[in-house]
């Protein structure tokens, strides 16, 4: 099982100075190879170029530019390219699934934060020693940066990264791990419904608030955008004014994830069955299609896109993706049964008689069986629903 472990680096001035640097060049590699590529489809008959020859070319790039290119590790700069042929990858596949294609651009020094190293050894070494003890991680000329260490690392480290954050640097790892003990059984099962008033609900009828983090740093941030569109481009005064937006929407971030840890590690620790909502969220948070007006050329009729507006930014505040994959990591460690069910109707169905209606659901908040008079709270009987599609789904797989 792979794990990840991110943890903060404080390099001394120079090595600060020598990992800019370092993505300066890596970006710099990764812009040059974007740029031939394009050359070769415009200019030679639309040929294509591959990964295996610009990593061909990797020995006597090196060789002619050995203050900027020959410094740094031959594998981390074979995984920019790598970086690179994954964006054209996804590129090809998104012409051909008829979605918007994206070509893949030119990266800006400042916007290239992070260069990879494939092998931990080749170019980097993590020394390990107890976490509690003074670590540091060793980059190929940056030399051994001090590692603020807050939890131990466990299994074999197979790949290492270093990133930019603002001025904060942190290296992560992948570590290969053996499967852990599954925590002991509870025989509990529960089915939560995803929502914005509450982050979730779930089928015992319990609410987990949701912080809203990003509608509460709302104010500050406006305030910081406003501050940056009256810098000057290019000043010293916008680069801080950066700053300042880019750390309170890292804050938000952060604080988001918190949350999901631990509102994630209490329903793992309390439950063997966990089911849920297998939400389309890019979909559900997709702008509206503009209406065009046939008595006005060039003009749109209303569609609503305010109100969607308003809408998508409290389920990206909500943070459903993101719970999700963490509470999908953390069963899997402690050998829970994660079920995602389909999500349609499970607020309109009634759990006493099963009747399906629209008008189950009178308001958001409540239900209302037109069948049995069944009276609850929607979100708890869609939960219920949610558990009960999810056991029937785990007991209808194969073993």
């Amino acid at each position: 099982m792979i794990r990840a472990y991110t943890f903060r680096l404080y390099p001394t001035v120079r090595q600060a100075q020598s990992l800019g640097e370092m993505l300066r060049d890596h970006a710099s590699l990764y812009n040059g190879a974007l740029q031939e590529r394009r050359d070769a489809y415009r200019h030679v008959s639309k040929t294509s170029v591959k990964y295996g020859q610009q990593s061909a070319q990797l020995k006597d790039i090196r060789a002619f530019d050995p203050e900027r290119q020959g410094r740094w590790s031959f594998s981390s700069q074979q995984a920019t390219l790598r970086r690179l042929d994954k964006a054209f990858a996804a590129f090809f596949r998104r012409i051909k699934a008829g979605e918007a294609p994206g070509y893949p651009r030119f990266r800006n020094a400042r916007r290239f934060d992070t260069v990879d190293f494939p092998k931990d050894g080749d170019g980097c070494r993590w020394e390990s020693t107890p976490h509690d003890a003074q670590n540091r991680v060793r980059f190929q000329g940056v030399g051994h940066v001090k590692v603020k260490q807050h939890r131990p690392v466990i299994g074999k480290v197979k790949t290492v990264s270093v990133k930019r954050e603002g001025r904060r640097w942190y290296v992560v790892l992948t570590a290969d791990r053996a499967q852990p003990e599954p925590l002991p059984a509870t025989g509990a099962a529960v089915g939560i419904d995803m929502g914005i008033a509450s982050l979730l609900t779930t089928s015992g009828g319990t609410h987990i608030d949701n912080p809203r983090h990003g509608r509460k740093a709302a104010k500050k941030l406006e305030a910081a955008q406003q501050a940056l569109a009256r810098c000057e481009r290019r000043s010293k005064r916008r680069r801080k004014a950066v700053e300042r937006v880019a750390a309170l929407h890292r804050k938000v971030r952060r604080q988001r994830l918190d949350h999901a840890h631990k509102t994630a590690l209490d329903l793992v620790r309390d439950h063997d069955v966990i089911a849920h909502e297998d939400l389309k969220i890019r979909s559900m948070s997709r702008t509206p299609v503009p209406k065009p007006d046939p008595e006005m050329p060039g003009g749109f009729l209303p569609n609503g896109a305010a109100a969607k507006a308003g809408l998508n930014r409290s389920i990206a505040d909500a943070g459903w993706g993101v719970f999700l994959a963490i509470l999908t990591a953390k069963a899997e460690g402690a050998g829970r049964d994660v079920i995602a069910v389909d999500p349609r109707n499970t607020s309109r169905t009634c759990p006493e008689c099963g009747h399906v209606a629209k008008e189950n659901r009178p308001t958001q908040d409540t239900f209302h069986c037109q069948a049995c008079d069944h009276t609850a709270h929607a979100d708890t009987v869609g939960a219920s629903n949610v558990l009960r599609a999810g056991l029937a789904r785990r007991q209808a797989a194969p073993a």
